[in-house]
């Protein structure tokens, strides 16, 4: 019985780690080129997501500051947007582009987008199931156990599963952000552009994250054919 953390199988993880690093690099230098390039408007991430809370209507939504690089998120369930310091504070276009995109998820939110209804609903679960199918799938290798591993394989398909309900989540907040910047005037043209790139070098590394989770389970039915031929 061999021990699957190192067999051939994991060659399939190769173009997922390669992908990984290559969208981690290229948001963190989206980030830090149009971090350096102060918008028009002089308006910081925190008062952008303001603003646009409150032309929508969501005056009741805190916008508040955290630690850490890009820690930017929505939390749905204190229904707060939460930006990373140096988003709130600075008066940037990487600022401003990811400040309403996290806005886009506020307002994706109150208005019942279905994939994020699907997302939060699906998400105790596969927290569970992320953190326990790798452990049941291995106590299934160690005790050649077939149906824990199928088990296992079950749960790491939920987690592939979030995954692809994460993009259209993800890519229709980049959306809902570009066409509020442009259409209500928070950036010209000239920024317009610096913005899409900021997001869309973001949405690369959910990409990255599904690619790197589908990989990962097509690796789980091959190391269970090969138990299967035991």
């Amino acid at each position: 019985m061999f021990f699957p953390i190192f067999d051939p199988t994991m060659v399939l993880l190769i173009p997922a780690i390669i992908l990984a690093v290559w969208a981690q690099s290229k948001v963190n230098r989206a980030f830090k080129k149009f971090s350096r390039i102060a918008n028009q408007s002089g308006l910081t991430g925190a008062q952008v997501a303001r603003r646009i809370l409150d032309q929508n209507g969501l005056n009741d939504i805190p916008v508040e500051a955290t630690s850490g690089f890009l820690s930017d998120h929505y939390d749905p369930m204190k229904r707060r947007v939460v930006l990373s310091e140096a988003n709130y504070t600075n008066p940037s276009v990487a600022a401003m582009a990811v400040a309403a995109h996290e806005v886009g998820h506020a307002i994706q939110h109150a208005n019942g987008y279905s994939m994020l209804k699907l997302r939060g609903a699906m998400a105790g679960t596969v927290q569970i199931g992320s953190f326990l199918a790798w452990p049941i799938v291995i106590i299934g290798f160690l005790f050649a156990s077939p149906g824990l591993i199928d088990a296992g394989i079950i749960l790491f398909s939920l987690v592939v599963a979030f995954h692809m309900v994460t993009l259209p989540v993800e890519f229709d907040a980049s959306r809902r952000a570009i066409a509020i910047l442009s259409t209500d005037g928070y950036v010209v043209p000239a920024e317009t552009d610096g913005a899409k790139k900021v997001l869309n070098a973001a949405a690369w590394t959910y990409v990255a994250a599904a690619a790197g989770a589908i990989l990962t389970l097509i690796r789980l039915f091959l190391l269970r054919g090969m138990i299967g031929n035991d």
